[in-house]
């Protein structure tokens, strides 16, 4: 997958930080440069066939990613023997490319992307069809490398309803077995995609914190997909992490979001959760997102499949990113902002990755 001709690569941001004490703030650009920084969910340029060509590999290095969560097996269209072979895909798309990607397969790995200037690639599921209610998939998948689950898509699944079940029937005996398999092989339970009942009762049955990798607050606009106050404190209160996402769900369609929206629905996570238990978790493609008529024809038809697939979430449209965050450094932007808005530097690392690399800490040990 290759980016377009017609994307345009922004420098990184280079404006300092105010001083918030007598020693001389970093600037965001220095800050980070050092930070460990981890998107929660974003669309990596991958080809099986052959290595990626330089356009491509500059995009990548130039957003100073240490490591991002990609997604396996879309919302829940393959099969359990489909998605065996898309995670093979994946296995040979990194190794074409070994100066560039690593396969994050456990937390030690995340220094050694940064240390290597290598990005990290997190295999995850945000759906659960192709565990096919079957618990011995999940220890089959965590040997293939997904290190982080979820328990359904949008739907009802065997193990818990998803934000757009005509009725939430929580979460299930077997999903609170599946929560334990995950607690106990290593695997990051992400409700992201589950209702605010299944998502509860899954923080709740979890011995290890749970992740919400990619959403928005309802409190700052009222959608499915964006999770409410309750939620995120109870989220927090067990040491998970929400990633804030740039999804069209922000704000009211047909409008797409801009960053003072974005930032919105992060300063809020951080008011209600507080610094130790927010992210970024983008759910958009890495590199700029064409908007030329060909490509937005593309996208148009995509969301037609996902409708007719019932995957769909009201006010799809515009497509997944933020005006002023459609470049591959869209990270150090979010930096640069909330250093303009006076937060620490410690509250900025921890925000980039920090919070993640915690919570992979805590889950990737059986």
């Amino acid at each position: 997958m290759t980016p377009s001709r017609r994307a345009l690569l922004g420098a990184l941001p280079v404006l300092a930080c105010l001083p918030r004490s007598a020693f001389a703030a970093p600037s965001a650009a220095a800050l980070y440069r050092d930070a460990v920084v981890i998107n929660g969910n974003l669309m990596l340029p991958i080809d099986d066939e052959k290595p990626l060509d330089k356009e491509t590999r500059d995009l990548i290095r130039a957003s100073g990613l240490t490591a991002a969560k990609m997604t396996i097996g879309g919302s829940g269209g393959e099969t359990r023997a489909e998605v065996v072979e898309s995670i093979a895909g994946f296995d040979k798309a990194v190794a074409l490319n070994p100066d560039l990607y690593m396969k994050i397969t456990g937390p030690a790995d995340f220094a050694r992307a940064k240390a290597s200037g290598r990005l990290g690639v997190i295999y995850s599921f945000e759906a659960a069809e192709m565990l096919e209610g079957d618990l011995a998939a999940i220890d089959q998948f965590r040997g293939l490398g997904v290190l982080i689950m979820g328990l359904s898509y949008n739907r009802t699944t065997p193990f818990a309803s998803g934000t757009m079940s005509p009725q939430s029937m929580g979460l299930t005996a077997l999903g609170r077995q599946a929560v334990e398999r995950m607690n106990a092989k290593g695997v990051t339970v992400d409700v992201s995609h589950s209702d605010e009942t299944s998502s509860l009762a899954a923080i709740e049955a979890s011995t290890k914190p749970v992740l919400i990798t990619h959403a928005g607050s309802s409190a700052v606009h009222a959608h499915p997909r964006n999770k409410s106050d309750t939620l995120m404190r109870a989220l927090a209160k067990r040491g998970g992490v929400i990633g804030i996402y740039e999804l069209s769900y922000l704000t009211t369609a047909p409008a797409q979001p801009s960053l003072e929206v974005y930032l919105a629905h992060l300063t809020h996570a951080l008011k209600v959760c507080g610094e130790d238990h927010v992210g970024i978790g983008s759910d958009a493609l890495l590199w700029p997102f064409d908007t030329s008529p060909e490509s937005l024809a593309e996208w148009n038809k995509s969301l037609e499949q996902r409708k007719a697939a019932g995957v769909a979430a009201p006010g799809e449209g515009p497509p997944p990113f933020v005006t002023e965050l459609n470049r591959p450094d869209r990270c150090a932007v979010i930096a640069d902002a909330l250093c303009k808005k006076g937060y620490s530097s410690r509250t900025v690392e921890k925000v980039l990755g920090g919070n993640f690399r915690r919570v992979f800490n805590e889950t990737w040990t059986a």
